[in-house]
């Protein structure tokens, strides 16, 4: 077994004990996975989930919105996949579409945005007011690697059905997109839900950081005692990022 793969079992392990804990406990908790196309949300989550209930976890990955979605209140279509009591939800992309691909693709109206980022520290407030644990995660990358790794998925039958319009402007847009992520974490940051900025150009390692900053974020006293902690240069608070740390 290699060392990626003893250390991906290992915290699988550490997960499965979270989650017995949080069912025990009915505790409610959010993950939140943002990132630019290809930044390896996907890859994330299936290793995260991989071995938890299927009865209390849910992926979210939201479509493009329905006539009758685009007439509500913005978070309005969010609220039913929110997690009841004992339950592990994560948004594969969430609400901060908004902030992001709704905004860059002209989706949406910068008043729309500038609207939705008034809003949405208070409705992450009253979340986690009502019980809810918010985790919330940007995955990373550089250009050079996005490039790489989209024409990778074009070329690969296998992961030819992610192959979208927005993925062909990711590139083109490269610019944009690094100003709208800017000004979401700057504007979106709050105590009650901080982000959680990871670097991730090394798939495996990105993996690794994320589920061991996660098992350590979320209360459980069955918890190993000797799990190695999160390497900073790959996951790190965004309150503690410096100008060099987030991609250009």
């Amino acid at each position: 077994m290699s060392e990626y793969k003893k250390a991906l079992r290992n915290l699988q392990i550490e997960l499965v004990k979270v989650q017995r804990h949080l069912i025990r406990h009915g505790h409610r908790v959010l993950v939140i996975f943002e990132g630019r196309d290809a930044a390896g949300k996907d890859g994330t989550i299936k290793r995260l989930t991989a071995h938890l209930s299927p009865r209390e976890t849910r992926v979210v990955a939201p479509g493009k919105p329905s006539d009758r979605e685009q007439a509500q209140w913005y978070f309005q279509r969010y609220a039913p996949y929110l997690p009841a009591a004992g339950e592990f939800v994560l948004f594969n992309r969430s609400w901060y579409n908004r902030a992001g691909v709704e905004r860059v693709m002209g989706f949406c109206s910068d008043a729309e945005a500038d609207a939705f980022l008034d809003a949405v520290v208070p409705f992450e407030q009253m979340l986690v007011a009502a019980g809810l644990q918010i985790i919330k995660y940007y995955l990373d990358i550089s250009r050079a690697e996005q490039k790489r790794r989209l024409r990778d998925r074009a070329r690969d039958p296998l992961t030819q059905w992610k192959v979208s319009p927005i993925d062909q402007s990711a590139q083109k847009k490269w610019a944009a997109y690094s100003n709208a992520r800017d000004e979401m974490l700057e504007r979106s940051e709050h105590a009650a839900a901080p982000w959680i900025v990871v670097r991730a150009d090394d798939k495996k390692l990105a993996r690794l950081n994320v589920i061991r900053d996660l098992v350590q974020r979320i209360d459980c006293p069955d918890r190993s005692q000797h799990l190695e902690a999160p390497d900073p240069e790959i996951v790190r608070p965004y309150a503690d990022v410096s100008a060099r740390f987030l991609h250009r």
